[in-house]
């Protein structure tokens, strides 16, 4: 990847995640090479919310907030069963996507002033991101070598991780669990 389209993102970004950690196996090495976010210490993981508040924003306020609207959520099973693509990147389309649409609807009512991915798509397809800014040749490569794996992936969802970025790398801030339970 060029540094023309390495995305740059200031120190205290937050993003609102669903941590994947069944996708490592199948397509963690894919990550590594081709995804950015991996680079940074993300696991596989769906953004509920990217980009969030600014972490200086992120006070016991919000975090109750937050809490409280997650555990009106309950968890969910999804399954990540085929690749898409948009332009400029390879994803794992996750199945049922609805659950995850409605945490994303959620928290954008409750926090209208972070949008999702800053209100650059009208109806941001929920996802999780393999490669991108790569050739064609590589999104075909990857697909086939993952594509086999994908019919046993899957997970439960049982929460939601704040993180945020320090300007090198991605770390865990918060957890909030669905449906009020412990995690």
């Amino acid at each position: 990847m060029s540094d023309e389209q390495t995305p740059r993102r200031p120190a205290g970004t937050t993003a609102l995640v669903i941590m994947v950690p069944e996708a490592d196996p199948v397509v963690g090495r894919a990550r590594q090479r081709y995804d950015t976010a991996a680079a940074e210490g993300v696991p596989a993981h769906v953004s509920v919310l990217y980009p969030f508040l600014p972490v200086e924003r992120i006070d016991t306020g919000v975090l109750a907030a937050l809490r409280e609207l997650f555990a009106g959520h309950e968890p969910f099973e999804v399954r990540f069963p085929r690749f898409d693509r948009f332009p400029e990147l390879l994803w794992l389309v996750p199945e049922p996507d609805g659950p995850v649409r409605a945490l994303t609807a959620a928290v954008a009512a409750r926090w209208p002033e972070a949008p999702p991915y800053g209100g650059a798509f009208a109806d941001p397809a929920p996802h999780l991101t393999v490669a991108q800014w790569q050739s064609e040749e590589v999104y075909a490569a990857v697909q086939k070598e993952c594509a086999d794996a994908l019919v046993l992936l899957g997970t439960r969802v049982a929460e939601v991780q704040l993180v945020a970025f320090d300007g090198v790398r991605w770390g865990q801030h918060a957890v909030f669990p669905l449906g009020g339970g412990d995690v």
